[in-house]
């Protein structure tokens, strides 16, 4: 596969550079920085459908307080190259463990033996915990944003026997309004063809996705969800919990702004959102979806139950958007995680405002939060 090259600097934000690093565990890294290299770093992890383009809003104020901010294209994403990113791939290489060890990598390769801060949003905040769970010595501190992590898995042999729980996604099914779970959505085969070469477009689809889970979408008034039924699950908006027959695309396309809202949209300008088309037009969504079935398949689930019962024992933040139900999706995670499986979290703050798009949406107010955090 060959190397891309990095983002033209003209679209770049003034103070924002663009690079690929090869040779970082198989892959040619692309990367955004801002400040200057050799001062303390912080390394920021986009989710789906992200790109490290996801933290132009807030690297240039993080880099003038004296840091070197940089953000990675993820594997499978973007411009970052050197993986097969099929349906057909092995999905050894997408697992949590080996995308640790992408960002072990690219730590090395920047010339650091540590990061001030590791700062994950989205399925980034898995990742971004799982450095700080295994390797505290270089991720030194952890903000986790927009997706709380409850810790890993538990040993079965630490579960007290009881009846196999029901099978949620027949529930579901069952429903009056046959409902289905996104994340399992997105390890079909289909998924990615659905939004690919959807009949709007990759541009269109992405303002319907980006503005649905946004605090500009009227919908997005989360609460705690009784527990991992069912009837508590299709409780969330249907980009959560879809109806059963449609793909993303048909399901947020009724939602997408007009013209008007579209022209008002400060977080996302056209010309912003236009740089995630372009990629994604380019490349499709399978890279960033094979991430969802190391998940849903469970296949790699006895290699992180090694760490169950670890928990993260370095400073921890957490920042979401009050209009955000990924706080919300895993009925008690957000409590498990300040209670158990961050035991230095010192802040849980849901930005008014912001929904699932925290960093772009106020970007202001998280920049602020992290300097305070990080001090």
């Amino acid at each position: 596969m060959s190397t891309l090259p990095p983002l033209e600097p003209g679209v770049l934000p003034p103070g924002i550079r663009a690079r690929i690093i090869p040779g970082i565990n198989g892959l040619s890294v692309h990367v955004l920085e801002a400040g200057r290299a050799g001062q303390p770093c912080l390394l920021l992890l986009h989710g789906f459908p992200e790109l490290a383009w996801s933290w132009r809003r807030v690297m240039p104020a993080l880099a003038a307080a004296g840091f070197h901010v940089v953000a990675p294209d993820q594997r499978g994403y973007g411009r970052t190259t050197g993986c097969d990113t099929s349906y057909e791939a092995d999905l050894a290489p997408f697992r949590m463990l080996n995308l640790v060890r992408d960002q072990l990598g690219l730590v090395a390769a920047l010339g650091y033996g540590h990061v001030e801060a590791v700062i994950g949003h989205d399925f980034g905040s898995p990742v971004a915990a799982w450095c700080a769970l295994v390797r505290p010595d270089v991720f030194r501190r952890v903000a986790l944003m927009s997706a709380p992590f409850a810790g890993p898995p538990a040993l079965p042999e630490e579960t007290p026997a009881r009846a196999p729980a029901p099978d949620i996604h027949a529930a579901l099914a069952a429903l009056p309004r046959p409902r289905k779970h996104y994340q399992w959505y997105y390890s079909e085969p289909g998924a990615d063809a659905e939004m690919w070469h959807c009949p709007e477009g990759v541009h269109a689809f992405l303002r319907a996705y980006y503005h649905v889970k946004s605090a500009d979408w009227p919908g997005n008034r989360p609460f705690p969800l009784a527990g991992w039924t069912a009837e508590a699950l299709a409780q969330m908006p249907t980009y959560y919990i879809m109806d059963l027959g449609k793909g993303m695309a048909e399901t947020v396309r009724p939602e997408r702004p007009d013209t008007a809202a579209i022209a008002a949209c400060r977080w996302l300008p056209e010309q912003d959102l236009a740089v995630y088309a372009g990629e994604y037009a380019r490349t499709g969504f399978q890279g960033g979806l094979n991430w969802y079935r190391c998940r849903t398949t469970g296949r790699f689930e006895a290699e992180a139950q090694i760490f169950a019962g670890r928990t993260i024992d370095i400073p921890s933040i957490f920042l979401a958007g009050a209009s955000d139900w990924g706080t919300e999706q895993v009925p008690g995670a957000l409590r498990r995680m300040r209670e158990i499986a961050c035991t230095r979290m010192s802040e849980v703050q849901l930005i008014e405002g912001a929904g699932h798009w925290v960093q772009q949406e106020q970007p202001e107010q998280v920049v602020a939060h992290l300097l305070r955090w990080l001090g």
